[in-house]
């Protein structure tokens, strides 16, 4: 599928209600420890810390370096985005709380994105990623995207492997269950 915006947006306004629903209810036996400081186990985010960065790149990657692109100015580089935020800006709040913020965030950053009434000129305008180089506005928002989606694998990973020795024999048919988060 060639990328196209009003299918991205599809897909990120779904995202906040998806994980609300997912995540809302649930005991903190699913969703993750919501104290920071044991941010971690094993080198994988509970749902709570991938929330946080939801935030995190709600406030900090998307709209802000898509602007730095529609404005084409001499210095098109991109702020480095710090992918551990989460751990210190999300301490003392609720899941309740995230999943509010991100859905507040998102809403107004799609608000953003649909006044812009991007065509494919603007869409293939560059900016500088600070790592990869240059990137256009069409590969940012389409990461956006996929962004998301990985990060909705990766809360349903998490959340599988809690059960991975409790489902036995039928480990074998579960794919989820073989997933790298």
């Amino acid at each position: 599928m060639n990328f196209d915006i009003h299918r991205s947006v599809e897909v990120l306004s779904a995202t906040p209600a998806s994980l609300r629903s997912l995540l809302g209810n649930l005991s903190v036996d699913w969703t993750g420890n919501q104290n920071p400081k044991s941010k971690i186990q094993d080198g994988v985010w509970s749902p709570y810390d991938v929330i946080g960065h939801l935030i995190h790149g709600e406030e900090t990657d998307w709209i802000p370096r898509a602007r730095i692109i529609l404005a084409q100015s001499e210095d098109r580089t991109f702020v480095p985005f710090d992918r551990f935020a989460q751990f210190e800006n999300s301490k003392g709040k609720s899941l309740t709380q995230l999943l509010d913020e991100f859905a507040k965030l998102r809403s107004e950053n799609l608000d953003v994105l649909r006044s812009w009434n991007l065509d494919e000129e603007k869409l293939d305008l560059e900016g500088m990623h600070p790592e990869l180089g240059e990137v256009t506005l069409r590969q940012l928002l389409a990461t956006w995207v996929v962004h998301d989606l990985n990060h909705v694998r990766q809360i349903v990973t998490v959340m599988a492997k809690r059960y991975e020795s409790e489902v036995g024999v039928w480990k074998e048919y579960l794919s989820i269950l073989k997933s790298v988060s």
